[in-house]
C-alpha cells in the first residue's frame, strides 16, 4: 500500500509540474494540496527539496513541520555563501516560532554538486540544534542537496 501512496505523490507532482521551471516555481502551499505530502525520512526531505540542485548560489532553507510530520511551509532564510556567522538562528527560528511548528528540517544546496558537509555546515547544524533544544523545536535533519544526490547530517551523526 505504501509504495502506491508514494508513487501517487511523485507522479502527481510531475503531472502537475512537468517542466523543471514549473517545479522550481511551485509554492509550498501548492505542493501541500497534494494528498500525502509528509516527511518521514531524509530521502523524503531530499525529494521535497530536490529542485535546489539547479540553483547557482547556495540557498539555506527551513521546512516547518507539524506534529504529523507534514510540511507547513518552506522558507528561504539565506542566499549566498554559507557560514556559521551568516546563517543566524534568529532568522531560522522566527518563522518556526511564528507558525508554532513542532519541528523543522533545514537544508542547503552545494552548487558544485558535491553534497559532502564542510566544517561550516557541521558548525551551523550543531548551533541550530542547540537553539532548537532551548526553544522546543527539534531540528530533525540538515540535508545538503547536491547534483542528483544528498547528504543527511543526521545520518552522519551530527544531530
Amino acid at each position: 500500500m505504501r509504495e502506491k501512496e508514494d508513487g501517487y505523490v511523485v507522479s502527481e507532482i510531475f503531472n502537475r509540474y512537468p517542466s523543471i521551471q514549473e517545479l522550481l516555481d511551485v509554492t509550498e502551499e501548492e505542493l501541500l494540496t497534494i494528498k500525502g505530502i509528509g516527511i518521514r525520512s531524509s530521502e523524503d526531505a531530499y525529494t521535497f527539496l530536490k529542485d535546489m540542485q539547479y540553483l547557482t548560489q547556495e540557498h539555506f532553507v527551513v521546512l516547518g513541520i507539524n506534529i504529523k510530520n507534514e510540511v507547513l511551509f518552506r522558507e528561504t532564510v539565506f542566499i549566498g555563501s554559507l557560514n556559521a556567522s551568516i546563517v543566524h538562528p534568529r532568522e531560522t527560528f522566527k518563522h518556526l516560532i511564528r507558525r508554532s511548528c513542532a519541528s523543522a528540517i533545514v537544508a542547503h544546496n552545494h552548487p558544485s554538486g558535491n553534497p559532502q558537509p564542510s566544517r561550516e555546515d557541521i558548525e551551523v547544524t550543531k548551533r541550530l540544534n542547540e537553539v532548537g533544544k532551548v526553544v522546543g523545536i527539534e531540528i530533525l535533519d540538515h540535508v545538503i542537496v547536491g547534483q542528483e544526490q544528498y547528504t543527511s547530517l543526521k545520518e552522519k551523526g551530527y544531530l
